[in-house]
């Protein structure tokens, strides 16, 4: 697979067609990425349905995601909210629906086509507290202790630095506040040649780390009370496993240990960091 510059500029890359893509479009590509990646007949194969929830906009929805993370996050009146990855602005117009005018919601996102999207969204909702950066989220444009509440769907697994976005994270947040980010994790190995695929890795499949691993990274960055709020399979259909794998191979995909879950975590920032390592903001834990 490529170095880590060159799987942000593909990302960015994809991403930015994505920007200028409807719902429906995205829809037919497994978790948002070109139509190539999955046949015709493939629709929201990750994504969850948003349109129950309070806050929703179809015109921000662009049916990326691989949970409901927001639903899950615990957003009071008043909370600073940041989302990660932000996309068209849907996970921020709902955390916007439960922080209130008093809150503040702020989204960041790598693609400059997104954050012009989802800015041209909020001036069209006419929400004054509702902010997008454009910026990497393993170096966010955000100040220390800002934020009550980080969510994220479907996003880390793009990133080729999960360990360092996770001390962002941590950075970020208030004290006692905490995140709800949902995202592609593994059991078992992918076959090694998708690993090799653009389209793959930009479709939230093979940058997915392992399950274990991903839970320990975020313990590793210092963060306590780890819950998983939900855990589901995705089962990836057979027109986009033809696409990369022979009748054989498939079978024996299918019959072998493998699973691709998307989970949604929750996990809180203690009201002290006893780690006993460096300086908060310096990276290094």
């Amino acid at each position: 697979m490529k170095n880590e510059t060159e799987l942000k500029e593909l990302v960015k890359e994809k991403y930015s067609e994505i920007a200028s893509q409807s719902k429906l479009q995205n829809a037919s590509s497994c978790c948002g990425a070109t139509s190539s990646c999955c046949g015709d007949e493939v629709y929201n194969i990750m994504a969850d349905d948003y349109t129950k929830l309070e806050g929703y906009n179809p015109d921000a929805d662009l049916g990326l995601g691989c949970g409901l993370p927001t639903a899950f996050a615990k957003i009071k009146e008043g909370d600073t909210v940041i989302d990660l990855g932000s996309g068209a602005g849907n996970d921020c117009f709902v955390a916007r629906s439960a922080a209130g005018e008093k809150g503040k919601i702020i989204g960041i996102d790598f693609t400059e086509q997104m954050i012009e999207r989802a800015r041209a969204n909020a001036e069209k909702l006419g929400y004054n507290n509702v902010e997008f950066r454009q910026g990497d989220i393993e170096s966010m444009p955000i100040t220390s202790s800002k934020a009550d509440v980080v969510v994220s769907n479907c996003v880390l697994n793009l990133v080729p630095n999960k360990h360092k976005v996770f001390s962002e994270i941590f950075r970020v947040l208030k004290p006692r506040g905490h995140f709800s980010i949902s995202d592609i994790v593994l059991e078992g190995e992918l076959p090694e040649k998708w690993k090799q695929v653009a389209e793959l890795y930009a479709g939230c499949v093979s940058g997915a780390i392992q399950k274990q691993v991903y839970l320990e990274l975020i313990e590793s960055a210092g963060f306590k009370n780890i819950t998983l709020q939900k855990d589901k399979p995705i089962i990836i259909p057979d027109d986009i496993l033809e696409n990369y794998l022979n009748p054989e191979e498939i079978q024996a995909y299918k019959n072998g240990s493998t699973e691709i879950t998307s989970i949604t975590v929750y996990a809180e920032k203690p009201a002290k960091d006893e780690r006993n390592c460096c300086e908060p903001g310096s990276g290094c834990c």
